[in-house]
Order: C-alpha cells, then sequence, then structure tokens
C-alpha cells in the first residue's frame, strides 16, 4: 500500500509515477476526504478534550455545592454530537482506505514507463544451442521419453494439466531437490506452508483487492479460502501485525509448493505442453529486510536466481521489466528468461522483485529501530527459485541429441541415481 502521505505531499509526482505503470488515477476525491477527515478529525479531538475538562469539574463542582447536573448535560450533548461525527469519520476513513489499497506500488525512479515492449535485456549467459539435426519440442520429447503423459492429464484433469511419470516424475523431483539443497546450502530457512489461504493473505501481498477473482475459491469453507497462487502471497504473511527486532533481520526464507493459477494454456505454439497450466511446480524464495539493505538483497536473489539456471548449463538472458509490465504490488522486477530452441523465444522462469514497504504497509509488518526505539516497515522481495514447469522443456529441447535422447544437467545426476542421460522409450 502506497504511504498516503506522498499523495498529501505531492500527489502531482504520484500519479506521473503510477503512470508510468498504466495506471491512470484522480486524487482529487482523496484528497477531498482526507481534509474533511482532517477538519472533523480535530473536531472530535476537541470535543474529547472539552469532555475531560468538564468531566474533571465535577468533584470540584460538588464539593462548592454547585449544581453539577448542568456540567453532566453539557458532557452529554457534546458526546451526542461526537458520535455523529465519529460515524462520519469510520464512512471517511473506509472510502480513503479503499481507494488508496487499490492503488499499485510506485515503480522505482529508474524504470522507464510502458509495457513489455519496453522491457530491456542487461545480460545474456551462454550461446544459443544449435544443432546439426532436425530438433524436436519438449512435447515431442517428454512423450517419446516416456516423461510425460498429456492425454492422460486431460482426462483426469482438463486442459492445461499434465502428469509426470516414471524418470519424468524422478527429473522434476530432480530439480526441486537441487533448488532446496542449494537454498539451504545458502543459508535459506525451509518453509512448506499451507496451501489453503484466508483472504487477508491475498490482501497483504496485494493481490486483493485487484486480482480476487485470479485465484480458485474454494466454495463451503469458513472463513472463506484460496488456493495460493504462489508461495509468495503466504511468506510475506508469516510476520502479520507483527514488530520484529532489527537483529533478526534480514529474514531468508524460500518455500516448495504447486502454485494454482486460474490462467490456463492456450493453443498457441509457445504455449504447448507445460509452459502455461493451471498448476505447476515452484520454489520460491522471499526476504524481509531493514529499507537501506533491500537494494543488495534483490541483487542477491537475482544472483541466485541466475545461478540455479547457469548450474544447469541453460542458455538465458536477464531482462529489466519496465514500469508498466511488473506486478501490481512490485516496485522493480527483473526476469529470467530460458532460451527454448523450437520456437525460438525466451520464457520466464524466474521473476526477482522488490516491493518496498508496500506489502509490509498492508501486513502491518514493522521492526523497532535500535537506535530510535521507533517502529520503521521492512521491505519484502521475493524471487522465484525457480519454477520448474519451463526449466523442465528447456532442458529437454537444449540437451538433445541426434538419436531423441536428451543428457541430463551434472547437477541433477546426483538426484536422479547417477543416471547420465534419457533415453527413448521402445
Amino acid at each position: 500500500m502506497i504511504d498516503i502521505n506522498l499523495i498529501r505531499e505531492n500527489p502531482e509526482k504520484v500519479k506521473e509515477a503510477l503512470a508510468k505503470k498504466l495506471w491512470d488515477t484522480d486524487f482529487t476525491e482523496l484528497l477531498s476526504w482526507d481534509a474533511e477527515r482532517k477538519q472533523l478529525l480535530s473536531i472530535v479531538e476537541g470535543n474529547k478534550a472539552e469532555m475531560n475538562k468538564l468531566s474533571a469539574s465535577v468533584p470540584a463542582a460538588k464539593k462548592a455545592g454547585e449544581d453539577v447536573s448542568k456540567i453532566f448535560a453539557k458532557v452529554k450533548e457534546i458526546a451526542s454530537a461526537n458520535k455523529d461525527n465519529e460515524e462520519k469519520l469510520k464512512i471517511l476513513d473506509e472510502k480513503i482506505f479503499n481507494f488508496v489499497s487499490e492503488l499499485p506500488n510506485i515503480p522505482d525512479d529508474d524504470l522507464v514507463g510502458g509495457g513489455k515492449e519496453n522491457n530491456k535485456v542487461i545480460r545474456v549467459f551462454g550461446e544459443k544451442p544449435v544443432f546439426d539435426f532436425k530438433m524436436k519440442d519438449h512435447v515431442e520429447l517428454a512423450e517419446s521419453l516416456g516423461l510425460v503423459d498429456y492425454d492422460r492429464g486431460a482426462k483426469i484433469a482438463g486442459r492445461g494439466a499434465w502428469i509426470y511419470t516414471n524418470l519424468g516424475a524422478q527429473l522434476e523431483w530432480a530439480l526441486l531437490n537441487y533448488f532446496i539443497t542449494t537454498h539451504l546450502k545458502d543459508g535459506y530457512t525451509f518453509i512448506l506452508p499451507p496451501h489453503l489461504l484466508n483472504e487477508q493473505s491475498g490482501f497483504g501481498a496485494g493481490q486483493f483487492p485487484k486480482f480476487r477473482e485470479d485465484v480458485f475459491w474454494l466454495e463451503g469453507l469458513e472463513p472463506q479460502r484460496f488456493l495460493l497462487p504462489t508461495a509468495e502471497t503466504a511468506l510475506v504473511n508469516l510476520y502479520r501485525d507483527e514488530i520484529l527486532k532489527e537483529d533478526e533481520l534480514p529474514k531468508k526464507f524460500f518455500a516448495y509448493t504447486p502454485c494454482y493459477r486460474r490462467e490456463a494454456g492456450s493453443y498457441r505454439t509457445e504455449e504447448r505442453g507445460m509452459i502455461r497450466g493451471y498448476q505447476f511446480d515452484k520454489v520460491e524464495m522471499v526476504q524481509y529486510t531493514k529499507p537501506e539493505d533491500s537494494d543488495a538483497a534483490f541483487e542477491e536473489l537475482v544472483a541466485k536466481a541466475e545461478g540455479l539456471v547457469k548450474g544447469l548449463g541453460l542458455h538465458y538472458q536477464v531482462s529489466k521489466l519496465a514500469a508498466g509490465d511488473i506486478s501490481h504490488s512490485m516496485a522493480r522486477t527483473y526476469d529470467i528468461e530460458v532460451y527454448l530452441p523450437s520456437i525460438g523465444i525466451y520464457k520466464e522462469v524466474s521473476s526477482a522483485s522488490n516491493a518496498r514497504d508496500y506489502q509490509a504497509r498492508r501486513t502491518m509488518c514493522r521492526y523497532r529501530d535500535s537506535a530510535t526505539g521507533k517502529t520503521r516497515y521492512v521491505h519484502t522481495l521475493n524471487a522465484s527459485g525457480l519454477a520448474t514447469s519451463r526449466i523442465f522443456p528447456a532442458i529437454l529441447e537444449q540437451n538433445q541429441q541426434a538419436d531423441g535422447s536428451v543428457k541430463i544437467p551434472e547437477v541433477l545426476q546426483p538426484f536422479m541415481g547417477g543416471l547420465k542421460v534419457l533415453k527413448p522409450i521402445k
């Protein structure tokens, strides 16, 4: 959530920043509500002070033998007026809160405006693979190697679903083990969160109210719950409504979960197979930091995500996203995008993002500054580390050989029982 003081101080600057995110807004009504609220609050507080003063005068009046009924009548009159004003304040607070809670995060100053057409590739690792034979796409390879059953996945769950089978299931699990082992070695704390989350968690992560309909809601549960779209939604809510100690920061977590999203696969060539589906596996990293440490934490998360892809020996690029292409809750994002030879394009396997204090303001997650004793909002950051549903196809396509087999990346071989090559099934 944006700090409303920024809007009060310079509404045009905030409006221009949000326009870079392709978000058009007018703060006239909000500032009018805010001014009315300020005036009402002054009246309410003044009335309370007057009531306290009158109430404090009662003992002295009684001692002097004066009639105190007039004092009580005056207190009652002021209290009645205050009740009406407090009800108006409540309505104004709700209007202001709802308006501000729907605003996206302010993008960092160095980001260019506009959508994905303005994204910029900032570095590339490795070379595009070149084949001296007719290459296969990942769907054909997965089926010929007996790794994935798309037909039965669709039969039991519908389009946008698949089944990992035999060595395919082992390869998927090997990827997850590789990610988990790496994060543990780097000192991150492993979390296995619930997959059913309450509405406050969606609000805290910044996905609600705007994207409330983009998740799967479960009916018949009280309170109502939804299937987590990413482990970030759970992890950034761990310390909701809590005040941390400064020496507890940074906190570094990662979680493995399936992710459930209403966006389904399409019939476009670039989204065949497991490129986009209702459910996929992902390991997610999240950090809680002090504001002054969040830029360094962002670079750390980007480097960690890149390191995983490098370790697999895959060709990829890193893109700095334009303001209009980063998600609602984020101030900056770099995408790590792996290359798929069959369609000649790059697909995102990790988004590393800094939310600054946007999510912390929504979750009321703070820490106590040891020097001043005051509370400050933490900064939250996240990065996929990694999502498997595009890494898996990239491994198959980039590592395919003329005989239809696929070389298993060296870092995965210990998790595959030492197996080095996936061979076509007869």
